[in-house]
């Protein structure tokens, strides 16, 4: 799919995967992520291959693919709570005011089922404001988003940025504007 892929990430930096579909963006997020091996090299994280410290590397990782990841038959809530459960959060934070923040002020307990595309994308990203994850692995994160929600998560974005995170993501959305050292890494269509 690609080959000789060699390009770094630092802290506070943010990087787009550019490219047709089917150019491998997802792939290479998923293989970054370290949900899928590459076929040859290597995937480096604070200088170490994550094939030796993944565990760590793990902890230091959000990947909200281009699915939501969030549980229909669950409301937003109940779907948050079991985020933080499962990633060995103690202390539940009170939830309603991100939730509120987000737009989703009485849809708290709605099943996400009957929730609008954007809404239920509304539910994934919640993530983003949770986490404690310094790397961010975004596949498609904009999709689904009204022009307040877009907003919304740029200035999220900006926040994780200046507290030394980096974020590494596919969009078709133009970031340039509002991300003036935006990298960009364009794969190639290969037949």
């Amino acid at each position: 799919m690609f080959d000789e892929l060699n390009f770094s990430l630092k802290s506070g930096q943010i990087m787009q995967l550019a490219g047709p579909n089917g150019a491998g963006k997802t792939s290479l997020l998923r293989i970054i992520a370290g949900f899928s091996l590459p076929d040859e090299g290597d995937i480096l994280y604070l200088n170490q291959s994550i094939k030796k410290y993944y565990d760590e590397y793990a902890r230091d990782l959000l990947f909200i693919g281009h699915k939501t990841g969030v549980n229909v038959q669950l409301s937003a809530l109940e779907n948050v709570a079991h985020w933080l459960a499962i990633n060995g959060y103690v202390d539940t934070p009170d939830l309603y005011p991100l939730l509120s923040k987000l737009g989703l002020v009485g849809l708290e307990d709605v099943p996400v089922r009957m929730l609008s595309a954007g809404q239920q994308r509304r539910v994934a990203l919640v993530r983003l404001w949770l986490s404690e994850a310094k790397l961010w692995i975004l596949d498609e994160p904009f999709t689904a988003l009204d022009k307040s929600g877009v907003a919304f998560l740029q200035q999220r974005f900006t926040e994780h940025l200046s507290k030394g995170g980096a974020i590494l993501l596919t969009t078709h959305q133009d970031l340039t504007t509002h991300f003036s050292d935006l990298q960009t890494l364009t794969l190639e269509y290969r037949h």
